[in-house]
């Protein structure tokens, strides 16, 4: 079920019978219908291994299970809302940034040093940003918040892109990560982004990048 942007930090959403999706705790502004709202003890699509995985990594948001037939609206602290589309692929986000998607979607945790080696379990350590992120794959949508807006910047092949890791939202195709660093060991400590660590994303893809590094 598609989301329909009302406004840059409100989406709306048609369920019908037998369909569902997942948002976070109090994201819903309005609906009309009969809509249900259930807390989800399931972590998702991911079930308990999803759950504990995002326990493990601090990444506590919890989740409303959205079920009936009728239009909910849907926004959280005036953030910005991005719509994005899966066709089968997988979106990696931080969980704190989703806001709402498909009940369709296959919900799991990827920790990131497994793509970034030690260099990623670093990022997670400065930044706190966490050393997991949640995976999402499948087709349907989903909607994610940022501060500022949010532009998509396309990941070719030879053609790597860097970006603050703070202002990171999400991304989604065959794109490995790694945190970079502008400066040498001494110069970082304290320092979690701008000019002392870039994430580095190469392959085919595309990258979320939030106008604010503001933290959620």
């Amino acid at each position: 079920m598609p989301f329909r942007e009302i406004n840059s930090k409100m989406v709306e959403a048609t369920l019908a019978p037998g369909q569902k999706l997942f948002s976070q705790r109090g994201a819903m502004l309005a609906y009309r219908g009969e809509v249900s709202f259930t807390p989800n003890i399931q972590g998702g699509q991911g079930g308990v291994a999803s759950m504990i995985g995002r326990r493990v990594a601090g990444e506590s948001t919890p989740l409303m299970t959205v079920e009936g037939s009728g239009t909910v609206m849907f926004g959280h602290g005036g953030h910005h809302i991005q719509v994005i589309q899966l066709a089968g692929d997988t979106l990696y986000v931080e969980a704190d940034r989703l806001l709402a998607f498909d009940g369709t979607l296959q919900q799991g945790t990827m920790f990131l040093g497994s793509q970034g080696g030690v260099m990623g379990m670093v990022r997670g350590q400065v930044t706190g940003q966490g050393l997991f992120t949640t995976t999402l794959k499948g087709h349907g949508a989903v909607a994610v918040m940022a501060h500022g807006g949010v532009i998509e910047l396309p990941i070719t092949p030879g053609r790597d892109v860097h970006v603050d890791p703070q202002a990171y939202v999400a991304h989604h195709g065959e794109v490995r990560n790694k945190l970079s660093t502008a400066v040498g060991w001494r110069d970082m400590v304290g320092r979690g982004s701008g000019e002392a660590f870039q994430l580095e994303l190469s392959g085919s893809g595309a990258v979320y990048v939030q106008a604010s590094e503001e933290k959620l």
